[in-house]
């Protein structure tokens, strides 16, 4: 009788976490990025075509849709707004994002908004008018600013510079190339490494990003090391999130602390083992360590659309190209996805 209830314990528990695992995300964004303000979490990514969205919660469960923290009516630009981050600096709101292939940094007193644009392309003085997206900005404790961004100088790699005092301005002669694609995992499909963050964990520099193309079901996050924020990165050799908990293409991350503390990483996955797009929001928990960032193994935190009434967020056309297996920048696929193994899926 005690072997039979242990089993029927051990279906039920078996059950539920299946259910945990497979439940799908309600909140549509690709390359999230999470800001906690007071005592309310702002969400901001990629997938509206008109601007920058946002969503707020007060919990990481239940998210409202609040509409456009930056629409493009307020920048130089019209299309392709992907990747935000935002920050509270002297006294307001920076928005880093990416817009029709260049980097941009907009501010607001709220947020919420409205963002409006502050200048025209952020690295025109270091690269010109050569594109570039996935700006990503470490604040390091003495009061100076970096950002991490992606060129597309040999598929796509990233590279960082110094910010001056207005964290905008970038300083010249601080340009270097961080990260480019070079372990086995990284090249399952194109040459992309993409989507930094940097995090300091004690006296150590903990570096991540993504690898494979977005559209690969491999698409995952990768971290690196280094003492030195000015210094060269040392990878670890395997990823510290791919394929997780029945997600596939689990990548373009980024990490927040929570009300309670704790370390979280949120991130986008595909829509389905099936379907890349429309990307969905997951949150995790991490725990950074000497060398690495550790995502846990318990369930991903699943968010839910809590419905007000407002207007539902128009989604982006796809991106316009994509890496093949030789890391030659190509015309957009019209049908299918691809997989680590390089073989086409014929969407249904």
């Amino acid at each position: 009788m005690f072997r039979q209830i242990l089993f029927i314990i051990c279906c039920c528990l078996t059950a539920i976490y299946a259910s945990a695992q497979t439940a799908q995300s309600q909140v549509p964004l690709a390359d999230p990025y999470i800001l906690l303000d007071g005592d309310t979490y702002y969400a901001y990514g990629t997938n509206n075509a008109n601007g920058i969205e946002y969503w707020k919660s007060s919990d990481l469960h239940n998210w409202v849709y609040g509409g456009l923290a930056l629409s493009k009516a307020n920048t130089t630009e019209k299309q392709w707004f992907w990747a935000p981050e935002v920050y509270f600096k002297n006294g307001q709101y920076y928005m880093y994002f990416s817009a029709n292939e260049h980097l941009f940094v907009a501010t607001a007193d709220s947020p919420r908004g409205p963002f409006k644009q502050v200048g025209g392309y952020m690295m025109q003085s270091l690269i010109g008018d050569e594109k570039c997206i996935d700006s990503s900005v470490f604040f390091d404790e003495d009061g100076k600013a970096y950002c991490f961004f992606v060129r597309f100088t040999d598929g796509n790699c990233i590279w960082r510079c110094r910010l001056d005092n207005d964290y905008i301005t970038p300083v010249p002669g601080t340009l270097n190339l961080c990260a480019s694609v070079t372990l086995d995992w990284e090249n399952k499909l194109g040459r992309v490494c993409e989507g930094p963050f940097v995090i300091k964990h004690n006296r150590t520099y903990l570096f991540t990003y993504s690898a494979n193309d977005y559209r690969s079901q491999d698409y995952g996050v990768g971290c690196a090391r280094n003492t030195r924020i000015t210094g060269g990165w040392t990878k670890n050799a395997r990823p510290i999130l791919q394929r997780a908990q029945g997600l596939v293409g689990t990548g373009h991350h980024s990490f927040f602390t929570d009300k309670e503390g704790n370390l979280r990483i949120v991130f986008h996955a595909h829509n389905s083992t099936e379907a890349v797009a429309p990307r969905l929001m997951y949150i995790g928990s991490a725990e950074a360590e000497a060398s690495t960032i550790k995502i846990s193994d318990e369930p991903f935190i699943v968010p839910k659309k809590v419905s007000v009434g407002i207007e539902s967020p128009t989604a982006q056309a796809s991106m316009p190209y994509f890496y093949d297996l030789a890391g030659r920048r190509t015309l957009t696929l019209q049908r299918g996805i691809y997989v680590a193994n390089g073989h086409k899926i014929a969407l249904r």
